[in-house]
């Protein structure tokens, strides 16, 4: 196996051309400091380049993060600036618009600089219409994960969507006490084991329900019929990384839940997309827009489809497809461990938050709205968010904040990167946090341990006004992809 791209890669002069480095000395400081965090396996020369860019618009932003990687390069800008040596740039990004418009950030104090430059560097897209970033906010590829993106009416931005298209949280409540999963721990770990598959390659024999490929749309184009056969193999299945299964006890508090009387719960969540589907049909059209639409380094990512073309009506009825895949994903895990169980849940509660929804603004404008790692929080629209695998995740009601453009945070948001992760945590101290919570894992590792997540109820504070907190999800036996599937940062 040959090197990896971020081993091949180097950051070089040409690179910083833009960034106004008019000293020797701070292009070398500068490069040195890229290109031992692309030696380390930190980021990527992309996600480097993006930091940089917004680094010497707004360095006061990097001293304000905790764990800054760039802090001594903010520290050397600023001191220039203060000796005229470089010139302070507006925090716009002209080379994408003119136009900048300003956009709502939930709970600020969570958020790191980068998800505000590549939020900054979105809205300011000639198509994007409005823009909100989400409590949980933070570092991903084109639009920040956390970032919600309305865009004119005919466009699409398939990086923006994301590359778990239709990523989505599924809830089913039953009519058994909580202190279930303590009497009966052995026997739900078993169904765990037995009812569920991770990982990049995973696959199954056995299904629920298979009616989904009856749809027509699985012939509709090339791709996606050259897709069909594995999909189909990978339904009932569950990805890598944050993805996961998992038993717990629901609370809720007072009144009901759709029907459901308050009480404490047996419950099961899980959190996966669609699978090898929707990674290349995201991968696929994002490569047709970048060639279609040229756009800066720090914005290529968020190349957009018109959907009067023939790849942007191709684009949509794939993406419509895996949200209805990913779904049916969530529904086969859910109905194989009820039958297992023995009994229906008395309500499941689900929903995506990687797609894209035609929807309308406040004053009536037309517009697609983009959630990448956000929930909808549209009025009276009920949605999951959860916590860490320690941590409690809540079922919510949407408020319909128009500020928010009717969205709310997809969970808490990571802290820290899978690298840092790997390099940072004690495993002894991950395990004695889930001993205190009486919490059973199976699979997983350091890069998903309740540390490298954002306090979950500071992030529900930051969104009391997107929506209201129905219900309390405490996971208590979670089941994750093996340590070895680590997918990249």
């Amino acid at each position: 196996m040959g090197k990896t791209d971020i081993e091949e890669e180097r950051i070089i002069d040409k690179d910083l051309e833009h960034l106004r480095l008019n000293k020797e000395e701070t292009f070398e400081l500068f490069i040195r400091v890229s290109n031992g965090l692309l030696k380390h396996k930190v980021m990527g020369k992309d996600e480097i380049l993006q930091h940089l860019h917004q680094l010497v618009r707004d360095p006061e932003a990097y001293l304000r993060q905790k764990h800054g990687k760039f802090k001594n390069l903010a520290e050397k800008v600023i001191s220039l600036q203060k000796e005229g040596l470089m010139p302070r740039f507006e925090k716009t990004i002209p080379e994408v618009s003119s136009n900048m418009r300003d956009f709502p950030v939930f709970g600020r104090e969570h958020i790191e600089a980068g998800a505000f430059a590549q939020m900054n560097t979105a809205i300011s897209l000639p198509v994007s219409v409005a823009g909100a970033l989400m409590p949980d906010a933070h570092q991903g590829y084109g639009l920040p994960i956390g970032g919600v993106l309305a865009t004119e009416a005919n466009t699409i931005i398939p990086y923006a969507v994301g590359v778990d298209i239709a990523c989505r949280m599924c809830l089913s409540i039953f009519d058994l006490p909580a202190y279930t999963v303590d009497d009966e721990k052995d026997k739900l770990k078993r169904m765990l084991e037995e009812h569920t598959v991770f990982g990049m390659g995973g696959t199954t024999k056995k299904h629920f329900d298979t009616s989904l490929f009856d749809k027509k749309e699985w012939k509709e184009t090339a791709l996606i019929r050259s897709l069909r056969d594995k999909a189909y193999a990978q339904l009932g299945t569950s990805g890598t990384g944050n993805h996961f299964v998992e038993w717990g006890e629901l609370n809720i508090p007072q009144g009901e839940l759709e029907g459901v009387p308050e009480g404490r719960y047996l419950a099961l969540l899980s959190h996966s997309g669609s699978r090898g589907f929707g990674g290349n049909v995201a991968n696929h059209y994002s490569s047709l827009a970048m060639k279609k639409v040229t756009l800066p380094k720090e914005a290529k990512h968020l190349a957009w489809l018109d959907l009067n073309s023939e790849e942007g009506q191709e684009y949509w009825i794939a993406m419509n497809l895996a949200g209805d895949y990913a779904s049916a994903n969530h529904h086969e895990i859910h109905n194989k461990i009820a039958m297992a169980l023995g009994l229906d849940p008395v309500l499941r509660i689900e929903n995506h938050h990687n797609f894209a929804w035609k929807e309308q603004l406040l004053d009536g404008t037309e517009v697609m709205v983009h959630r990448k790692g956000a929930t909808p929080a549209g009025k009276g629209v009920l949605g999951i968010i959860p916590g860490s695998m320690s941590t409690p995740g809540f079922v919510v009601r949407g408020k319909g904040n128009e500020e928010s453009i009717n969205s709310a945070s997809h969970g808490a948001g990571r802290l820290m990167s899978r690298n840092v992760a790997f390099k940072t945590l004690k495993r002894d101290l991950v395990e004695a946090e889930l001993r205190s919570k009486n919490i059973t894992l199976i699979g997983s590792d350091l890069d998903e341990a309740p540390m490298v997540y954002k306090d979950i109820h500071s992030v529900m504070a930051a969104q009391v006004d997107l929506v209201e907190v129905l219900a309390e999800f405490q996971p208590r036996i979670v089941k994750m992809a093996n340590p070895k599937e680590r997918p990249e940062d």
